[in-house]
């Protein structure tokens, strides 16, 4: 049964989780580590998870049509993770995904689910991707943004509400440097470091100072010499120049990080926050990395993912218990990622599908290291799965696994990461 994109807010946020489906993440999450080192997310990454958000993050990608493709797994440039699909961008510009596709979320011109990655339609010379929701979002070299997917709330920012199975231009907008997703909103940061948002308004989430929602870009009030963006559930968060980080949106959950619990139409200050690097965004919680190599986060806690080693949120940054040298932060539905500087990744949070990775289904509210995986670049969260990109090329997911979310061509979950397929000549198995 699907999300109805188009209804009331409580059937946005509904989860596609436990039997058939698992709470999104962010995307939602968005995207994953925006600011992070180039090297450790090459181009993109988001996963938003959102507990959305992506996924987030701070980077993400993409599929196309009814002819099946198959992806070079030695060619990966970046990854991403929606609440129930995965992306992933090549060198060769393409953009890759694999999933849910109900929505057309995978942009081939169809609603089948993907058990394997299928290409973005359409689509060249890509430079970053974004996952949310039900919605993808790509960057291309010349600074323009496409999206696809689901579109109720004008996420897709063509200046519509139609849906769209294969990727539309976002309107009015150029010299774009990077992009984000939410669970139902999208962002995009500008060569001259403002940053402009469009889809789902309610609780403030364009950053324009109103609650209206906009299927074009609006301008964030008052944000400039920002360097880094990426997309929660219902919240974002941007990096600026000086190091700290601001954020707008929702706030139920203390996820805006400045003392309250209300949410705000413009942006505030995180609290207490400087010399920030990277930074994601899930579904109701924040993480940031410092220039020391400390995780810091705040926000909903309720399965641990704040790592503080409690389950009580926080409406204001906590470190995250016992992690140092850390390169890069993927936040999804209701987890946590932390990629390490010796390659190795750390996890925390809700575990009930195995998105920790640590061959266990029980919470952890400390980091817990992911079995099996060493000499990785890149991370992504989605909504209740996680993505690995190793320096070998090869990618990597465990987690909630029911609509082919892991691209392994099955459907069964994993508490270990597993290896995304790469296939040649092969019939796309439905979802």
């Amino acid at each position: 049964m699907l999300r109805n994109h188009t209804s009331s807010r409580a059937n946005a946020k509904s989860d596609r989780g436990s039997s058939p489906r698992i709470g999104f993440a962010s995307l939602l999450v968005a995207l994953v580590c925006l600011s992070a080192p180039a090297e450790a997310c090459a181009g993109s990454v988001f996963a938003s998870d959102h507990g959305g958000l992506g996924q987030p993050d701070s980077r993400l990608a993409g599929y196309r049509g009814t002819r099946v493709a198959v992806i070079d797994v030695n060619s990966i440039r970046a990854i991403a993770g929606g609440d129930a699909f995965g992306l992933a961008l090549k060198t060769d510009g393409t953009a890759w995904s694999w999933g849910y596709n109900q929505d057309g979320e995978l942009g081939n011109g169809a609603t089948t689910n993907s058990r394997v990655p299928v290409e973005v339609i359409g689509l060249a010379g890509v430079t970053a991707i974004a996952g949310g929701g039900a919605h993808g979002l790509a960057l291309k070299k010349d600074g323009t943004v496409w999206s696809w997917g689901a579109n109720g709330f004008g996420q897709l920012g063509n200046g519509t509400t139609s849906g769209s199975k294969v990727p539309v231009e976002v309107k009015g907008l150029s010299y774009v440097t990077a992009i984000g997703a939410g669970y139902n909103h999208s962002l995009a940061l500008k060569k001259d470091g403002t940053v402009w948002d469009w889809g789902y308004n309610d609780d403030g989430e364009l950053g324009d100072g109103g609650e209206a929602n906009s299927s074009v870009p609006v301008k964030v009030v008052g944000l400039s010499g920002v360097t880094a963006i990426t997309a929660g559930g219902d919240h974002s968060l941007a990096i600026k120049d000086d190091g700290t980080v601001w954020s707008w949106g929702n706030n139920v959950s203390g996820q805006l990080g400045n003392g309250t619990n209300g949410s705000s139409a413009a942006p505030v200050e995180v609290r207490g926050l400087s010399g920030v690097t990277a930074i994601a965004a899930g579904y109701d919680h924040s993480l940031a990395v410092k220039t020391d190599g400390t995780v810091w986060a705040w926000g909903d806690n309720g399965a641990g993912e704040l790592g503080s080693g409690t389950i009580t949120g926080s409406r204001v940054p906590v470190k995250v218990d016992g992690l140092s040298d850390v390169m890069a932060v993927a936040a999804g539905g209701g987890h946590s990622l932390a990629l390490k500087t010796s390659r190795e990744i750390w996890s925390w949070g809700k575990n009930g599908a195995g998105e920790l990775g640590n061959g266990t289904t029980a919470n952890s509210s400390v980091p817990v290291k992911v079995s099996g995986l060493s000499g990785v670049t890149a991370i992504a969260g989605g909504g209740a799965y996680s993505l690995a990109l190793k320096k070998d090329g090869t990618l990597w997911a465990w987690g909630n696994n029911y609509y082919g979310q892991l691209g392994n061509g099955a459907t069964a979950n994993s508490s270990v990461p597993v290896q995304v397929s790469s296939f040649s000549g092969a019939t796309v198995p439905a979802g």
